[in-house]
């Protein structure tokens, strides 16, 4: 099963596919070899292909790759210290495994010719001795969230294969397992969730995550100055907010405001990730700022909000976005952003719909109505960085997630098109989208508004 804590990973910036994973993937071979270092390997090599070559300069891959082999992990390296740890490499190519080195310049390889058959995200690791001969290699795929899947090995991101109380493939047989046992969607994943782990070790786990979403939104907000990447983007999340505290003085006051704050909060995560700061994937990075801003709308405006409704939120979101991941993808360079943003909408939607009362079919109605209205949607980074469009396109995300919520539960639950229906055809548009609107940067605004 898809767990929580699969699909909501703490960790840095800018890209859950092209920093997260590889970093996860580069960590992993490190590993392997490193009972070696006395014996046959004295160099390690890597080279990214498709996606991760076209756009890993603009999303730090090269920099994930890097501190991967140095041994670092996303969810406990110091975002404020990468500069000093790639730095140090870069002059020594010692990553802590003597005799062994890799040298950036030399052993990354970014190769924008070639695909690998399984994923446009792949990456080939080889270990050579002292003469330069081959000793060992692995080929993996990043396939969106910090997910990685190796060559023939199946995905080795952390979902285990369980005997769950509850499984389900598919939207129709969540809410029929519902209807069968009266849980809610909530309960039924948290009853799968406690064939991996304690209840007590799941509440520790979703607080700790709500914790790193909230902390990312206050850090964004706080934070000023240009973004990193030479787009020079500024960071409005500071300026915002402090018009919109101004503006709670004020004797008039638009409607629409509350649309702002959320706005507010889901720009403040996704200028944190673009600038590499710590985020949670939700289910990725380039989506990151949506369930968060979500979950800060739901504490900040939502009468009686609690810590276990927090919880309830999180579990929800988890069941939605594992079944679009199980039956569609998650990853912009698979399905374009309508895999990442139209995912994420639909899982704060649901969520969201979810501790405001909604049963499991006006739950299940939010999650259609907002990744139906995501259909389509590119992936298409000016200059490679996850800056334009992607910071503005989570703000309307997070915005599109509460109104889904909203028309949902002004429903019976009653409606023509289902969640797996939309997941499917999600799937399908991806399919057929043509690679450059898929997170490389060829296509689309990527091409259209200049990068300098």
């Amino acid at each position: 099963m898809i767990s929580a804590f699969d699909l909501f990973k703490i960790g840095i910036g800018p890209s859950s596919s092209h920093t997260i994973g590889p970093m996860v993937a580069a960590r992993r071979f490190r590993d392997r070899v490193a009972p070696r270092a006395a014996g046959d390997v004295a160099r390690v090599r890597a080279e990214i292909y498709g996606s991760l070559a076209w756009t890993g300069r603009g999303h730090g891959t090269d920099v994930a790759i890097s501190l991967g082999l140095l041994g670092h992990d996303p969810a406990t390296v110091d975002p404020d210290r990468v500069p000093d740890y790639t730095r140090a490499l870069a002059g020594t190519g010692d990553i802590g495994l003597a005799p062994i080195v890799f040298d950036p310049v030399r052993d990354l390889v970014f190769n924008v010719t070639e695909t690998l058959p399984r994923h446009t995200n792949g990456m080939r690791f080889q270990a050579h001795d002292a003469a330069g001969a081959l000793v060992d290699e692995v080929v993996c795929y990043s396939i969106g969230g910090g997910f990685v899947e190796e060559e023939g090995a199946g995905e080795t991101a952390g979902i285990e294969a369980v005997r769950v109380p509850h499984p389900f493939e598919s939207g129709a047989e969540l809410l029929r397992i519902c209807a069968e046992t009266g849980l809610t969607i909530a309960q039924v994943q948290m009853a799968n969730e406690r064939a991996l782990r304690s209840e007590t070790e799941i509440h520790a786990g979703l607080d700790a995550i709500r914790d790193a979403m909230l902390a990312c939104i206050a850090r964004g907000l706080r934070m000023d100055g240009e973004l990193p990447g030479g787009l020079k983007v500024r960071r409005r999340a500071r300026r915002l907010h402090e018009a919109l505290e101004a503006a709670r003085l004020t004797n008039s006051r638009p409607a629409h405001e509350i649309m702002d704050w959320i706005s507010l909060f889901a720009l403040a995560v996704n200028e944190e990730n673009a600038a590499g700061g710590r985020v949670v994937t939700a289910p990725t990075n380039g989506a990151a700022g949506i369930v968060p801003a979500v979950l800060r709308y739901g504490v900040d405006f939502c009468p009686g909000w609690t810590e276990a409704r927090g919880r309830e939120y999180l579990l929800t979101a988890t069941a939605i976005g594992g079944l679009i991941k199980r039956r569609a993808s998650i990853s912009g360079a698979e399905v374009g952003c309508q895999g990442e943003v139209g995912s994420a909408a639909a899982m704060a939607a649901a969520g969201l719909a979810a501790v405001l009362g909604g049963d499991a079919r006006q739950v299940e109605n939010a999650a259609e109505i907002a990744m139906e209205h995501h259909l389509g949607m590119t992936c298409d980074p000016i200059g490679g960085l996850v800056q334009i469009p992607c910071i503005e396109r989570n703000a309307f995300g997070a915005n599109k997630a509460v109104a889904a919520a909203s028309l949902a539960l002004r429903g019976d639950g009653v409606h023509y098109v289902t969640l797996d229906e939309v997941i499917e055809t999600m799937r399908q548009t991806g399919h057929d989208m043509q690679a450059k609107y898929k997170e490389t940067s060829l296509g689309g605004l990527a091409v259209n508004v200049a990068a300098c």
